[in-house]
């Protein structure tokens, strides 16, 4: 749970994964005269590109915490 709070990207990755997949076999069903390689290779590429696109967004979301909203945080200051 830990993981998923500092990455919430992570887990919304696998989700759209999951669904792509689920999705598409289920459409396997209807495919027509379409191969079963080019419906297979079909399905891989578009839970890739979900889970890439989650990950890209995923860096962008903490770089955005990590610069600018961490630089816009005043230091503490210490007393020595």
């Amino acid at each position: 749970m830990r993981k998923a709070k500092e990455n919430p990207f992570v887990p919304i990755g696998l989700a759209g994964f999951m669904g792509i997949v689920g999705y598409r076999l289920m459409k396997m069903k209807t495919r027509g005269d379409v191969k079963m390689s080019v419906h297979l290779i079909h399905m891989r590429v578009a839970a890739q590109g979900f889970v890439v696109g989650a990950m890209t967004l995923g860096v962008i979301y903490s770089m955005y915490n990590e610069f600018y909203l961490g630089a816009k945080q005043p230091k503490a200051v210490t007393n020595k």
